[in-house]
């Protein structure tokens, strides 16, 4: 692919070049392959972080589509990565720094991003997933803020953009009791876009792409920056959630939390609070 040394480095993403200047962005394409769903290990996490900076950089690129491939879009963080990050401190705070790269990253990315989700949405993945320009999500799609249920607070992407998008009460609802949230309802609350059947799901994201990519790019982006100064605003309380996010990888909870998700069990997190 032209510019290949802006992407040279990237392994656990899959980038492929389309006409009129479309990049797609694949999330899992080596997972998929066993039949496991895209997850976000220190790899994937990293390039996750790092990706939007690059494509703000190459004149090749139009408009990016950031998808998963199999079973799903994004199935959360990587088990052992979470263990790392819960354990050892350098690995937290090189982590919380990606989080907080991923989120600005794609907010300050030029170039404008659609989203194509299908199955759960979870993660890291998700945080590309709601804070495209464009999301599209299968009818059948389940975006899930797996935070609470893991034992540590709402962070990455879900208070700088969640009460924006769905407004604060349905954010409270499914951000505290992490429910799943369909692709259908995420439409209908403003979560997303819009929804298609499945089998529609990448035409539909080319045919966005595409009209991006025909449109004026100076119109394009700088539309896309005016309208991003609202997240930008909401940057403190993103800092904010992010960082006890972090210190909650500190505690007991998300031990148990781990535990529960390995065993396939409810977790049982002692009722007692410090605060």
């Amino acid at each position: 692919m032209q510019n290949e040394a802006l992407y040279s480095h990237y392994k656990a993403l899959t980038l492929k070049r389309h006409e009129h200047g479309i990049l797609e962005v694949i999330m899992g394409a080596s997972q998929s392959a066993n039949g496991k769903l895209s997850t976000a290990d220190h790899n994937l996490h990293r390039e996750l972080s790092s990706i939007w900076m690059d494509v703000d950089k190459d004149p090749d690129t139009r408009v990016v589509i950031i998808r998963g491939e199999g079973k799903g879009f994004s199935a959360g963080g990587d088990l052992g990565l979470v263990e790392d990050m819960a354990n050892d401190f350098n690995v937290r705070a090189r982590v919380w720094k990606e989080a907080r790269d991923l989120v600005y990253n794609v907010i300050n990315c030029s170039k404008p991003i659609v989203s194509a989700m299908h199955g759960p949405a979870v993660g890291a993945g998700l945080v590309a997933g709601l804070l495209a320009d464009i999301s599209i999500a299968s009818k059948t799609a389940r975006i899930i803020d797996g935070h609470t249920r893991l034992g540590v607070a709402a962070g990455d992407h879900a208070a700088i953009v969640w009460p924006l998008l769905c407004g604060m009460a349905k954010a409270k609802y499914y951000l505290l009791l992490c429910e799943a949230v369909s692709g259908e309802e995420a439409e209908r609350i403003g979560l997303v876009s819009l929804t298609v059947d499945e089998a529609d799901l990448l035409p539909k994201a080319f045919e966005v792409a595409e009209k991006l990519a025909k449109g004026s790019s100076t119109a394009i982006r700088w539309t896309k920056y005016a309208l991003n100064n609202w997240l930008r605003l909401a940057g403190p309380t993103f800092d904010a959630s992010l960082a006890l996010e972090f210190m909650g990888f500190s505690g007991p909870d998300v031990h148990e939390g781990i535990a529960s998700l390995r065993g396939r069990r409810e977790p049982k997190f002692d009722p007692s609070c410090p605060i």
